[in-house]
């Protein structure tokens, strides 16, 4: 009898402690910066089944199965990293695709606050389930690409040159008909010509309804880029590598005298995307500086992350991030610029934000005090007080990244 009036009060206890805990996770007490919802103040954020619950003040504790405390750091939407080359693999000879300049991107994401990638062309029609079998669905990381207007994407530079391989018709129909929910545009690289593969790109672009990205250059004289914004590109197409200076033989944003080029300001306005794609050799301090004093700002902050781009100046997304707040951005500002600017891009509106019922991407940044060195492609570097640093990367609602273990149970030293 006594056993049996235990079993029930030890079911009512355990179904009213269960019945309490509204939530899986609730983040406490952190600076929440969402700039689609225009949050901008301290706010407790509630995620249960993977999905953002609640965006609000002082959730009760006790409605949480797990609470971390994040007071005095800033909680963002997952950042999404627009520009970066993940088609990590081992054909002999390629460069970038299935080659081992590409990087696996769950090794480099969330330890960089990173929740989502878009492959930058590294892959085209040709290989891009390759791309997807090996790389996109053994990854925790949100794999999003741009599809090569070349058929087998970035194999080499030689291979990139080949106008035959650029096939509108087969780079739509990979997009509209097999895979809408993974390819997000097109990608134009590396060519040696005139604007042939760009216009191919664009031709793509309209056919499959989607942005194209432009990483131009590589001929010389240099290609007009004034005639690229206003004759080939389409308003919502992607100019890459805004602030490169002599990189490839191709037309600098900023003069010779320092000055923005007016028409520059002018193809923002007419929708033109500015991507940073900051890369190995794709960022300089002597336009980045004029540039962003003068009122021009990249819409888009990204890495261009390779192998040769992470062990140089580029580093991580939190560290190009803290190169725009040296340069006098707010950390609103950076914020925008790597969730809900590149969510608008790439018109995928359900990431870069923290709504209600939307999956639980979420990011937590310490904003460091101290004496930090940002170092651009020449290798001069600018010193700040200021630098961003990933300390908790959620997932779909999954802690995936704890820098100092703030989510963790504290081990009691005798």
């Amino acid at each position: 009898m006594f056993r049996n009036i235990y079993t029930v009060l030890f079911l009512i206890f355990s179904f009213s402690y269960a019945f309490g805990q509204t939530y899986d996770l609730v983040l406490k007490g952190g600076h929440v910066i969402d700039p689609k919802n225009n949050r901008d103040e301290i706010l407790d954020v509630a995620i249960s089944d993977g999905k953002i619950a609640a965006v609000q003040k002082n959730i009760n504790p006790s409605e949480a199965k797990k609470l971390v405390d994040v007071s005095g750091y800033f909680v963002t939407p997952g950042l999404i990293d627009m520009h970066v080359h993940v088609f990590n693999g081992h054909t002999p000879g390629s460069y970038i695709a299935d080659g081992p300049t590409s990087v696996p991107p769950d090794g480099f994401t969330f330890r960089s606050g990173v929740t989502t990638v878009v492959d930058a062309g590294s892959s085209g029609w040709r290989n891009f389930r390759q791309f997807k079998e090996q790389t996109i669905d053994q990854s925790k990381t949100r794999v999003l690409a741009l599809l090569n207007i070349v058929g087998v994407g970035m194999l080499g530079r030689f291979e990139e040159q080949n106008v035959d391989d650029m096939n509108p018709e087969m780079t739509a129909y990979m997009i509209n008909k097999l895979y809408p929910d993974i390819l997000v545009g097109i990608k134009s690289a590396h060519y040696w010509g005139d604007f042939t593969q760009v216009d191919k790109a664009v031709e793509a672009g309209k056919l499959a309804n989607v942005p194209v990205m432009v990483d131009f250059g590589e001929h010389r004289p240099p290609n007009s880029i004034e005639s690229l914004f206003f004759d080939h590109l389409r308003p919502g197409d992607m100019f890459t590598h805004t602030y490169a200076n002599g990189f490839r033989d191709r037309e600098t944003v900023v003069d010779s005298n320092g000055k923005v080029k007016p028409f520059v300001f002018k193809a923002q306005e007419r929708g033109i995307v500015f991507d940073v794609g900051h890369g190995g050799g794709a960022f300089t301090w002597v336009q980045a500086v004029p540039a962003v004093k003068q009122g021009f700002l990249a819409n888009v902050i990204s890495t261009d992350l390779h192998t040769q781009s992470m062990n140089a100046g580029m580093k991580d997304l939190t560290n190009v991030m803290s190169k725009f707040l040296a340069l006098g951005l707010s950390i609103n500002d950076v914020v925008l610029r790597t969730t809900w600017n590149p969510a608008q891009v790439i018109s995928r509106p359900e990431l870069g934000n923290l709504d209600i019922g939307a999956e639980a991407d979420v990011t937590v940044l310490n904003l460091l005090e101290g004496d930090f060195g940002f170092t651009d492609v020449r290798r001069l570097t600018i010193n700040s007080h200021q630098k961003l640093e990933a300390e908790l990367t959620i997932r779909a609602g999954q802690i995936v990244w704890d820098l100092n273990g703030i989510s963790t149970e504290k081990f009691m030293q005798n």
